[in-house]
């Protein structure tokens, strides 16, 4: 029996509510030349019931459950990886689920160009609810971008591929080592960092995945404890050693930074948690507390400007005043 060219992961812990739909959107799929991997990392609810009742479906060849919780997504990733058969890897979270074309859209062109390492679509987020809270877009409808030029455009200033459900990657192109599975919450932006920087992405404009935030995610606790700093600058760091780049898309990067610091710093935990963030983002850039201190002073001063806009207008004064 030849092996599946596409191996689906399904990392599960505590997702009991999401789990079928999640699973039913995987074997329903267009494309159908895929095994599917389910890793179920010691949940507490009842997701073992629901998981048993798939074993016997043709396409679900491997259903493993930890004794042990990891205490992390990416260990998950990699044993996964390590279970696998395919060419292809899809990580389906499994509190996500997809269209039917998810795969035939995304496999096709890496079946006929061997250059593209990593194809993704768009992606829909929702709230616990089903609520829409924001909609992902790229202006074309499938653009292919090498390696190198890809994480320089999409990846530096942030994460692009912001939910591993919504891409698929060449198993060849894996990182020579785990470094990833090191990380608590940036893992996946390190990981598919190197494997873009092994060949050419495909991005498709298309929207095919559709992802939660809800009470269960770790972003928030993530800023809270400072990771999302932490983790992120050594990745920016390491990454800007490994590409070319130019001064001003540092600087870039770094206003980027600032601005989001300032947004989160007074939901830090601690003062400990605040100094560290600041000590590593000087790494980055030694001056910069100044550079976030010099947007403080810009943003005094553009709330003093709309205040007295605003009194202006009340007061109808005709607008021959207004800064």
């Amino acid at each position: 029996m030849s092996s599946p060219v596409v191996s689906v992961i399904v990392p599960n812990y505590n997702h009991s509510k999401f789990l079928q739909k999640r699973l039913d959107s995987i074997l329903n799929q267009t494309y159908q030349d895929f095994e599917v991997i389910i890793l179920d990392d010691c949940s507490q609810d009842n997701s073992t019931e629901i998981i048993e009742s798939y074993r016997e479906h043709p396409n679900v060849i491997t259903i493993e459950y930890n004794a042990i919780n990891s205490g992390s997504p990416f260990k998950q990733w990699a044993k996964g990886i390590s279970l696998s058969k395919g060419e292809y890897i899809w990580i389906a979270e499994s509190d996500d689920w997809c269209e039917p074309s998810f795969l035939d859209t995304l496999v096709s062109p890496m079946l006929k160009d061997p250059k593209i390492k990593i194809s993704y679509c768009q992606s829909i987020c929702l709230d616990q609810n089903n609520k829409i809270k924001w909609v992902s877009n790229h202006e074309f409808l499938e653009q292919v971008i090498e390696g190198e030029e890809f994480v320089r455009q999409f990846m530096l200033k942030g994460n692009s591929i912001f939910n591993a459900s919504m891409a698929v990657f060449r198993k060849t192109a894996l990182p020579l080592k785990d470094h990833y599975i090191h990380y608590q919450f940036c893992g996946d932006w390190f990981f598919w960092i190197e494997v873009a920087l092994k060949g050419d992405v495909l991005i498709s404009g298309k929207v095919l995945n559709y992802f939660r935030k809800h009470s269960q995610d770790i972003s928030s606790k993530a800023r809270v404890k400072g990771l999302y700093y932490l983790e992120s600058t050594d990745i920016i760091l390491h990454t800007l050693q490994k590409i070319k780049h130019s001064e001003r898309e540092v600087a870039e990067i770094i206003e980027k930074r600032a601005r989001s610091f300032l947004e989160d710093e007074n939901a830090f935990e601690s003062q400990e948690v605040r100094n560290k963030v600041i000590s590593k983002l000087n790494e980055l850039d030694p001056s910069f507390v100044r550079k976030t201190n010099r947007i403080k002073t810009s943003q005094k001063i553009g709330n003093i400007k709309r205040k007295i806009n605003a009194r202006v207008r009340k007061w109808d004064l005709g607008g021959s005043v207004l800064l």
